[in-house]
C-alpha cells in the first residue's frame, strides 16, 4: 500500500475589518492562495480571537468600532501569550501618524487602503517569510547583497571587493536593517536599537547616520529606502 504524503498544515489568518466588502475580498483571495482565513468585525472580538486562535498572522484595520486597531495591536503584544504573532497593519492614505504607532507597538508592515489583493497577498506572504523580529538581527554576523558584504564580527564592510571604513554606529545600522530586510522601522526604534536609550539624541539623529551610509555604500544606496514618514527599511530580495 502507497502512502500518501503528508497534507501540508494551512497556515491561518485572522482578519480585523469591519467593512464587509473588504473582508469578503480579503477572504476569497487569501483563501485561493491556500490559507486558511478567520474573520473579525471588530477590536474586541478580535483580540479575543487572536488569543483563542494564535494565528500565523493578524491583518488589522485601524478604524474599528470600540477597540481600534492601535490598542488591539498593544494589548497583543504586552502579552506573552501572543506577542510573537505578525501584524499587518491596514490604513488608509495619509494615516502616517498611525503607522508610525503602530510599527512602534510591535506591528511588522502595513498595508494602504486601497489596496490591490494581489498587493495584499505579497506582503501576507513576505512578513511570514521573515518570521518574528529577533533582536541579534536573526541573519548572522556577515551578510551579502549583491556587491554588499556587511560583516559586524570583523567591522568590515567591503563594496564591490572594496573595504569602506565605517564607525561604529553606521555599522549597526546598517547591520540591523540589513538583517531584516522588507520591514519597516521608525526613527524611534533605529535610535533605541542602533544608538541605544541613553545616547544624546538631536532631531533627525537617525537621518543623519543614513545618510553617511548612503554615501558609503555608493552604487548600493538605493537598498536603503526611506518610507516617507515613518522610517527605513533594508530593500527585500524580490522573487
Amino acid at each position: 500500500m502507497v502512502k500518501r504524503p503528508a497534507s501540508k498544515k494551512r497556515r491561518t489568518i485572522l482578519v480585523v475589518e469591519d467593512e464587509e466588502d473588504i473582508l469578503e475580498i480579503i477572504h476569497y483571495n487569501l483563501s485561493r492562495e491556500g490559507f486558511r482565513v478567520e474573520g473579525s468585525r471588530d477590536g474586541e472580538e478580535g483580540l479575543a480571537k487572536a488569543r483563542r486562535l494564535n494565528p500565523d498572522l493578524l491583518l488589522l484595520d485601524l478604524m474599528l468600532p470600540g477597540l481600534d486597531g492601535l490598542e488591539v495591536c498593544r494589548r497583543l503584544k504586552a502579552d506573552d501569550l501572543t506577542r510573537r504573532i505578525p501584524v499587518v497593519m491596514v490604513t488608509a492614505k495619509g494615516e502616517e501618524s498611525d503607522v508610525v504607532l503602530g510599527l512602534g507597538m510591535g506591528a511588522d508592515d502595513y498595508v494602504v487602503k486601497p489596496f490591490s489583493p494581489r498587493e495584499l497577498v505579497a506582503r501576507v506572504k513576505a512578513v511570514l517569510r521573515r518570521g518574528p523580529l529577533r533582536e541579534d538581527g536573526g541573519a548572522g554576523e556577515r551578510i551579502v547583497r549583491d556587491g554588499l558584504v556587511v560583516d559586524i564580527a570583523r567591522h568590515e564592510v567591503k563594496v564591490d571587493g572594496r573595504p569602506v571604513s565605517f564607525t561604529a554606529t553606521e555599522m549597526r545600522l546598517l547591520h540591523f536593517l540589513a538583517a531584516h530586510p522588507g520591514r519597516v522601522f521608525t526613527r524611534d526604534q533605529l535610535l533605541s536599537r542602533v544608538i541605544g536609550e541613553h545616547a544624546i539624541v538631536v532631531d533627525r539623529n537617525i537621518d543623519v547616520h543614513v545618510g553617511a551610509v548612503r554615501r558609503k555604500i555608493g552604487p548600493y544606496r538605493v537598498l536603503l529606502e526611506t518610507v516617507r514618514g515613518v522610517g527605513y527599511r533594508f530593500r527585500e530580495v524580490e522573487g
